[in-house]
């Protein structure tokens, strides 16, 4: 990861940005919305995902980090606030938040841009699960989009080179094995698994080949079926 001076302070101010917002969306979606799936997270319901991204704060400022970024790590987080209203916890993370926060700060760059990483995606997947676009009044989605191409560098996934909006980023060490021509918000959410293989292949791809290789980490997968996400990003 590029070291920048203050960088992973830069993280934690545009986390906060994250949590300002998520807070206004959450407090502005019906019960019934945060009842529902989160069709991004089949797994969790909306305010399981809230659940989730108070948790990663609770967690850490708690020291609670064996297994971290595990599936059961992440169910505890949503098992222990099963029986807590969504406006429940934001006040829990209202109040946990700038400790947390501090931690951002002063972590690793690497990891600290993962936290924002993190937050950025559920985000993103709440949005979705509630029809709210937009939130991209901030720096967020250039250091997230810069966060996921420096990554590459310490994985052994093959290189790209993501051709957007922006210019032009090869992501990884040695020589891209192909250009990818898509936005910067669509980059970021192939890499996690937020898009299916159909809707992938539709970016412009030089040569075509195996769409998966967007994906930032092994433990991802590409949707079965198009997720079909309002994007409202900057392009």
């Amino acid at each position: 990861m590029s070291e920048e001076p203050g960088l992973a302070g830069t993280y934690a101010a545009e986390y906060a940005r994250v949590r300002t917002r998520v807070h206004d969306v959450v407090n502005a979606a019906t019960p019934a919305d945060l009842d529902a799936v989160s069709p991004a997270t089949p797994a969790w319901r909306t305010r399981d995902v809230l659940a989730h991204l108070v948790g990663v704060a609770d967690d850490a400022i708690n020291g609670r980090i064996d297994g971290v970024a595990t599936d059961p790590w992440t169910a505890a987080q949503v098992a222990a606030r099963e029986q807590s209203s969504p406006a429940e916890m934001l006040e829990e993370w209202d109040r946990i938040g700038p400790a947390f926060e501090a931690v951002i700060a002063g972590l690793p760059d690497v990891i600290a841009g993962q936290v924002l990483f993190d937050a950025f995606t559920h985000e993103r997947d709440i949005r979705h699960a509630v029809a709210a676009p937009g939130g991209f009044e901030s720096d967020v989605l250039d250091l997230v989009f810069r966060w996921v191409t420096d990554s590459r560098l310490f994985t052994e996934l093959p290189t790209l080179r993501f051709d957007t909006e922006a210019g032009v980023a090869v992501s990884g060490a040695g020589e891209p094995v192909a250009t990818v021509g898509a936005s910067r918000f669509e980059i970021v959410r192939a890499s996690t698994g937020r898009r299916s293989a159909s809707e992938v292949e539709k970016y412009a791809w030089d040569p075509v080949m195996d769409v998966s290789v967007v994906l930032v980490a092994p433990f991802f997968r590409l949707r079965d079926d198009p997720l079909n996400e309002e994007c409202a990003a900057p392009r």
